[in-house]
């Protein structure tokens, strides 16, 4: 009997190896995970569109909603995000947290489905939803994604925004902040949720009149300290219009310890994760059948190149022997 030739032989290679991809063990290794509440702003600023998707013109929300499900994509196995929502003064919890890979079908489909008209009020007091969102987040042991444009409806007031009576940094995670850094016009909306234009500078609170009036308001025209405190005008602004409140958001970051960052990509968002959760131990798998089942299909392309290499046109084999 003759010895087998070099095909014979990658095939048996290849046969051995496919072979030992399917009983190829998983091996334990740890990993970090980790431990998310992910909250969405659904007001109305939430609607300009500033960010763009495939050549059109993106809301911020819609952005918020790509990134986020971007994030869960990307989380290592064994990690677990939970959602919520924040209009008016305070976060609503949707679901605590869930395995992002078990269940990654629900947990995409839920953050696809937020909807600005999911929201019960139409104000916006970011500071109240934030210290709500940090009061959620402390007993599910997670950390915080607070996804926001940061711009307070009605406008805070002269003396600012309410201190923090939580405990500072006990809470870890990201303020992301969200929107462009030009002031654009908010969409306004009918009773039935269609567009119907923008908000004009007479639709929205363009000061805050409660409390104390500002410094150097004895300025203003007709102002009396009983009767007009604030002068005798309507405020003017430009508080229709919306831009991500960047410093507003540093301020808040600062006094409840956690991080800002800005929207981005939901790869540069898994980074910033990484640098501010916690990771979590968790017991993971390495699945090593990949190596001997690409070693095997190596050598069958390997096997097939080789034999169009030898079925190549006559002409071609002559023209190597004529130039030697």
């Amino acid at each position: 009997m003759g010895r087998p030739d070099a095909r014979t032989l990658v095939l048996a290679a290849a046969f051995l190896l496919a072979l030992a991809a399917i009983v190829a063990p998983r091996l334990q290794r740890p990993t970090d995970a980790y431990r998310l509440l992910a909250v969405a702003d659904i007001t109305g600023s939430m609607n300009v569109r500033d960010y763009s998707f495939e050549g059109r013109p993106a809301s911020r929300l819609d952005t918020v909603k790509r990134t986020l499900s971007g994030l869960a994509a990307r989380l290592p196995c064994g990690s677990r995000m939970g959602l919520g929502i924040f209009t008016e003064r305070r976060t609503y919890l949707l679901f605590e947290p869930v395995e992002v890979c078990t269940d990654f079908a629900p947990l995409e489909g839920a953050i696809g489905a937020l909807n600005w008209r999911m929201a019960w009020e139409g104000d916006s007091y970011i500071y109240s939803g934030l210290y709500s969102a940090i009061d959620l987040a402390g007993p599910l042991d997670a950390d915080l994604l607070f996804f926001t444009d940061g711009q307070e409806a009605p406008p805070l007031s002269a003396s600012g925004a309410p201190a923090f009576s939580g405990e500072r940094g006990k809470v870890r995670g990201l303020v992301v902040g969200v929107g462009g850094i030009e002031p654009a016009p908010i969409p306004k909306f009918d009773r039935d949720g269609r567009e119907i234009g923008f908000y004009a500078m007479t639709d929205v609170p363009q000061e805050n009149r409660h409390g104390l009036p500002p410094t150097g308001s004895e300025q203003r025209e007709g102002w009396h300290p009983r009767n007009a405190p604030w002068g005798a005008d309507e405020a003017a602004g430009q508080e229709h219009h919306s831009a991500v409140r960047t410093d507003h958001l540093k301020d808040l970051v600062e006094a409840t310890g956690l991080t800002y960052a800005p929207l981005a990509d939901a790869g540069t968002l898994a980074a910033e994760v990484e640098a501010s959760a916690r990771p979590h131990p968790v017991a993971g798998t390495m699945d090593t059948a990949p190596l001997p089942a690409a070693l095997a299909l190596l050598l069958l392309a390997g096997l097939y190149l080789a034999q169009l290499w030898d079925r190549r046109p006559l002409f071609l084999r002559n023209r190597r022997i004529s130039a030697s």
